[in-house]
């Protein structure tokens, strides 16, 4: 009788366990922190916006900011619902919720937005907006960077501004020196198809991977290393596993800000412009401050999470850059070869014969 009565009650301990483990293994990250100072109830118009990622970068916060700005800005006429971490789903899947209407705005990644808008891949190729002086300069040509901004105008959707997140790089679990290092990596890229394309480029050995996924598949080693920035990898804790970093910087991130058309043109004409206003504003503020961030990553990935740093030498960096090029060419017919070489020229990318030769 005795063990009938301890046998039942670890039966039903395990079957509580088996009850609340699932809910609190699937707990999901939450806003709480950045809760908004006002009552949005009673809010006339009210829009969802999603991003995949961590508030603590500066262009991911952005949008807590726009939110509090437009509120005041509106006299409180419109919510905007802010949802970072992937709350929303990744990428790819909350791109097809926004052209359908389902939320009305997002913050995208570059990688991410070509699968909507492939000329939105200016941005990601190799070696041209890949200093946060070119992006500035980029930026500066209200022509060149509009037409970039309506890259998905055709999907229903419109692009008013971005924000960056740094320079790319790789994050590793092994030191990667050269390019025969980076050779032995499983470098997780996004759902791209301007990644893809350059990394076959490269010759390198790529895993296409949902965000989302990425924390346990590099602890489970399905992944050694990560091609992101190094603002994201320090912030999300990616360097608890990938201990060195390689700063290749052969493009700038950004998220660009974009929204359902549809929704935007249901607003009235001045809250149109307030709305555009607003967004412009609050971008160019956190946009400036990913520089400083990312400086202070560095320091903290070193100090902190014990990081090491290493430099590529200048002829593997021409290497890239020359094997890159095969990316801009296969690309040109996507973005528009004319809008392509006027950036190209814009921000000093010099395509020569030599470039060729040695591919």
């Amino acid at each position: 009788m005795r063990f009938s009565k301890v046998l039942l009650a670890l039966v039903v301990a395990l079957v509580a366990f088996a009850l609340v483990a699932p809910a609190a293994m699937a707990a999901k990250p939450s806003v709480d922190k950045w809760k908004p100072a006002f009552d949005y109830s009673k809010a006339k118009y009210k829009i969802k916006v999603s991003n995949v990622s961590h508030p603590a970068i500066k262009g991911v916060y952005a949008g807590f900011a726009i939110r509090d700005a437009l509120w005041k800005a509106t006299n409180g006429q419109i919510y905007f619902e802010y949802l970072p971490f992937s709350m929303l789903g990744g990428e790819v899947e909350v791109l097809n919720q926004l052209q359908m209407g389902a939320i009305q705005g997002m913050a995208v990644s570059s990688v991410a937005s070509t699968n909507l808008g492939p000329r939105m891949g200016l941005v990601n190729l190799p070696f041209l907006v890949n200093s946060y002086e070119k992006l500035d300069k980029f930026i500066a040509n209200k022509k060149l960077f509009q037409h970039f901004l309506d890259g998905m105008e055709h999907q229903g959707i419109m692009g008013l501004d971005v924000t960056a997140y740094g320079r790319y790089g790789w994050a590793t679990t092994i030191p990667v020196k050269n390019i025969a290092d980076a050779k032995k990596v499983k470098f997780r890229i996004a759902e791209a198809a301007v990644n893809k394309l350059l990394y076959k480029a490269w010759g390198f050995n790529p895993v296409v991977m949902p965000w989302p996924d990425v924390p346990t598949a590099l602890k489970q080693g399905v992944i050694t290393g990560l091609d992101h920035t190094l603002i994201v990898c320090y912030l999300t804790k990616k360097f608890e596993v990938a201990k060195n970093f390689t700063p290749v910087n052969y493009a700038q991130g950004l998220f660009i800000w974009i929204f359902n058309q549809k929704w935007f043109k249901s607003l009235p004409a001045d809250l149109q412009t307030t709305f555009k206003k607003v967004v412009n504003e609050q971008c160019a503020i956190y946009r400036n401050e990913c520089k400083a961030q990312e400086a202070a990553a560095k320091k903290g990935a070193m100090e902190k999470s014990g990081v090491k740093f290493w430099d590529l030498s200048a002829a593997d960096l021409e290497t890239l850059r020359v094997q890159g090029n095969v990316v801009h060419q296969q690309f040109a017919k996507e973005i528009g070869p004319q809008y392509l070489g006027e950036v190209q020229k814009l921000l000093g990318y010099k395509i020569t014969r030599d470039m060729g030769a040695k591919k």
